[in-house]
């Protein structure tokens, strides 16, 4: 039996047992004497359980203001249980999570959540500093989002409110005003995206979150999208652009067996296929609408991978290719 599994088996013995004796509890864990103070005094310290010692029933139990004092009131543990690995995992995340995060607006919101977890893992604070040192994330090319912006949108989000946005799109280089209702967050290759049905285009839409001029509170309750609509709207094809309504088409890509040891390992899409030729080349299939993103990810592999059989993705390879040469010529 693990540290969490002997929690809670104290915690479902004093609850259903009211007081239980130093020697009960031995007999029921299976444990030495000083493994179950380390654990009674774990329980009382690190996670806050009011356990106290009962001189005149000679066992340990709740105190009566935590279960008598207000009806149905009672310590509960954690709903949510980790183990040490798990928990090292869940400090690493916040570390990455901080690293994508501008002004520290999500981590400023985890930050209790975190300590919790550091007490859990019985690390004192010098050690929890050490062990963020030890991960570290390198971000290039991030767009920056005001955390103005992004705490107002993520609050209607959660609150299922409208808002209203001044908002930049860089193909035109024009600027509207648009009434949405928030769906989603998205973080995709270090920028913040909105996911949300523009009620002026009548439509979902994605919306880039350093592209937010101004952004105000709307009292009108959001319109319900409901996840998998998203899904299929936004996630259907390759690129974070892929097109709301357009029609879906597969890409086939083939790469030389130098290139295809590093795609083999790598997700382009959640959809898609793939499978080795026999000469070692390696075939890979993804969904796209929008070829803008696709295209530009073809192109940083060069020489080492070919277009199959879709005469429009490959004349849009080459215009860039020919765009390329006229610029630097």
């Amino acid at each position: 039996m693990d540290r969490t599994e002997r929690f809670y088996k104290i915690e479902l013995l004093l609850r259903s047992r009211g007081c239980v004796g130093f020697d009960a509890l031995l007999a029921e864990l299976d444990i030495s004497p000083a493994t179950l103070k380390r654990d009674l005094q774990y329980l009382r310290d690190r996670l806050s359980a009011p356990i106290v010692y009962d001189r005149f029933e000679n066992g340990y139990r709740f105190e009566h203001g935590d279960t008598q004092a207000l009806p149905g009131a009672r310590h509960e543990l954690p709903g949510v249980w980790f183990s040490e690995k798990e928990i090292h995992a869940l400090l690493t995340m916040h570390q990455l999570m901080a690293g994508l995060d501008d002004d520290g607006v999500l981590s400023r919101h985890l930050q209790p959540m975190v300590d919790k977890l550091q007490g859990m893992l019985g690390a004192d604070e010098s050690e929890a500093r050490e062990l963020m040192r030890r991960v570290r994330m390198i971000v290039t090319a991030r767009r920056r989002t005001p955390s103005r912006h992004f705490e107002l949108l993520g609050s209607a989000l959660v609150q299922r409110k409208r808002i209203w946005l001044r908002y930049f799109k860089r193909t035109d280089r024009s600027t509207s005003e648009r009434e949405v209702s928030p769906q989603r967050l998205v973080n995709y290759r270090n920028t913040w995206y909105l996911d949300a049905w523009c009620h002026a285009s009548d439509g979902l839409r994605r919306f880039a979150l350093d592209a937010v001029q101004e952004a105000r509170p709307l009292d009108t309750r959001a319109r319900h999208v409901a996840v998998k609509d998203l899904e299929a709207a936004l996630d259907a094809g390759y690129g974070i652009y892929s097109g709301t309504g357009s029609a879906l088409k597969w890409a086939t890509l083939v790469f030389e067996p130098d290139a295809a040891q590093w795609v083999a390992n790598e997700e382009w899409h959640p959809q898609q296929k793939a499978r080795w030729l026999d000469d070692g080349r390696y075939e890979l299939q993804v969904p796209y609408s929008d070829p803008t993103e696709l295209t530009m990810d073809i192109l940083r592999h060069g020489d080492s991978v070919v277009v199959a059989g879709d005469k429009a993705l490959a004349a849009a390879i080459a215009a860039r290719l020919a765009k390329a040469a006229a610029r630097y010529s």
